[in-house]
């Protein structure tokens, strides 16, 4: 029988893993949709449809303490026996779910990365980092003078669109990258992102590593551009050059060895890691915070790439333990120290590995993926055959948004947890469609528990089923918008010149400190330097 946990059980379990004194993992396990719509504020996300895929990044050491939770619909207990036939110990289930969590009195928060975009709105509120408005930099352009704009987001999302004349620069690499992209004292330095949490953290990053130039970060980022009716570029490809002159790399240890001093970061070497590795009581999340290109090349053994500007913007979907050693390590450590001491202020228990890579042995190559399906497959030709025949039954496993946008007439559309409302025969031919092999390897393990025998998957997926001429259905038989359980409508469309949407998540973000509870807040400590 699934243990159950009540709300009162769970805060006071929650205040000891946040106090250092235990550790405990809250999964939310409900789908996209459902989580951004409302969660638990120290919640991390693994959805039922992915829980055995994503569950060991999370949660790495199985005799932790997990705390599960859906919308008290039947999920959570599925998820309790997945985890436990994968050798988790110690699982329980919260009474009731997320509606009981609310009707005791606490706030479900609507959005992602909670912890992260918090914490950057009350880095601005003590701080008082210095910004200025999408109007003020349109005047510092149309006037011109010494000034750059430094986008702290990463690469992939610099090309798609930035503030026009804007330099990709990742927020940790602003430290140890500055010198080189800012030689002048006087230039004027302009911060930016996609709203505000990376906008700020970016430029009080530069100000507590003690530049001298005036740093600012644009309120709003590029939504706040966009807010103003001024267009965005795109394609863009300014990126700084991929090494460090030497005096700029100079400057930058200087920096990031005050920055420590200032913080009281703490630093380890390989022994110390190893032996925190070895031991079976704690776990440890092992980072390597330079680039995911840098990664690939050369990495420590048992890392997880995790660029330090996106640790700190998104630490929950790296993090799913609470009281979990955090170790950091890059090639200078100041990306390390970068991202070490703000991890600090939002209250983890975080080291940096002195020396980085320098010192230990390497691997390379692409890291591991989740293990591919070994399903049967089906080309598109074979499913139009069997569905000719009426012998095959077609579930379509990918988004719902991209079933809207069309997909094999006949075919319903369903994922993990919905599948219990799919009515199939023992006997009959399943035919999965999905980008997704790994997740499909599980739709198929429930249905063969089910006693269906003949499951397969549409070799290719969905574009292999349009090349081959097949029919395709418009949305208008689709799920209902409220069986769209995968889809997170919460501003969805404010990269896709939804002003009102735009305007939606930004006050979202600027009102979320306003949300804590004494809990929520007590876990972080902004301090300047």
């Amino acid at each position: 029988m699934t243990a159950l946990m009540t709300t009162p059980e769970l805060r006071a379990r929650l205040d000891a893993a946040l106090a250092g004194d235990a550790e405990l993992a809250v999964l939310d396990v409900r789908e996209a949709g459902q989580y951004a719509a409302g969660h638990l504020f120290f919640a991390t996300h693994v959805p039922y449809s992915r829980l055995e895929i994503e569950i060991g990044g999370f949660v790495p050491r199985k005799t932790v303490p997990i705390v599960i939770y859906d919308a008290d619909n039947g999920v959570s207990e599925k998820a309790a026996t997945a985890l436990g036939a994968m050798g988790y110990t110690d699982v329980a289930v919260l009474e009731g779910g997320a509606p009981a969590w609310a009707a005791a009195g606490h706030t479900l928060y609507e959005g992602v990365n909670l912890p992260s975009k918090t914490f950057g709105e009350l880095v601005e509120h003590v701080l008082d980092t210095p910004r200025l408005s999408a109007d003020d930099l349109a005047d510092m352009q149309e006037k011109g003078g010494d000034f750059i704009i430094l986008d702290g987001r990463t690469p992939e999302e610099y090309a798609r669109f930035n503030i026009p004349g804007g330099i990709s620069c990742p927020n940790a690499e602003l430290p140890l990258r500055f010198d080189d992209l800012v030689p002048n004292r006087e230039t004027t330095v302009v911060i930016n992102c996609a709203g505000r949490t990376r906008s700020i953290i970016g430029a009080q990053t530069l100000i507590n590593f003690g530049v001298v130039n005036k740093v600012i970060a644009l309120e709003n980022g590029t939504q706040g551009w966009s807010l103003t009716d001024r267009a965005l570029e795109t394609d863009a490809k300014r990126f700084p050059p991929s090494s460090v002159m030497a005096p700029a790399l100079a400057r930058a240890r200087e920096r990031s060895a005050r920055v420590a001093d200032a913080y009281d970061l703490s630093f380890i070497d390989l022994a110390q890691l190893a032996a925190w590795q070895a031991d079976t009581a704690r776990t440890l999340f092992l980072f390597d915070v330079r680039s995911a290109d840098e990664f690939r090349a050369a990495r420590l053994p048992n890392s997880r790439s995790a660029p330090g500007g996106q640790l700190v913007q998104a630490t929950d979907r790296w993090v799913g333990v609470r009281g979990a050693r955090i170790v950091v390590y890059d090639d200078t450590e100041v990306r390390a120290v970068s991202t070490a001491h703000w991890l600090k202020q939002m209250g983890w228990e975080v080291h940096v590995l002195r020396g980085g890579i320098a010192n230990g042995d390497l691997e390379s190559g692409p890291p591991q993926s989740p293990q591919a399906s070994n399903l049967a497959q089906m080309t598109a030709e074979e499913v139009q055959s069997e569905m000719a025949n009426g012998t095959a039954i077609v579930v379509d496993m990918r988004s719902s948004q991209a079933f809207h946008g069309g997909h094999i007439p006949g075919a319903v559309w369903a994922i993990r947890p919905t599948l219990d409302q799919v009515a199939v025969d023992a006997g009959a031919r399943v035919v999965l469609v999905t980008d997704d092999p790994a997740a499909a390897a599980l739709v198929a393990g429930d249905l063969q528990a089910r006693g269906v025998t003949s499951v397969s998957h549409l070799q290719g997926g969905m574009a292999s089923w349009t090349d081959a001429d097949g029919d395709v259905a418009a949305s208008g038989d689709g799920p209902e918008n409220s069986d769209r359980i995968d889809f997170a409508a919460f501003t969805a469309q404010r990269h896709g010149g939804n002003k009102d949407h735009m305007r939606q998540y930004l006050a979202w973000e600027i009102g979320l400190v306003d949300q804590l509870d004494d809990q929520e807040r007590g876990v972080f400590n902004v301090v300047g330097v």
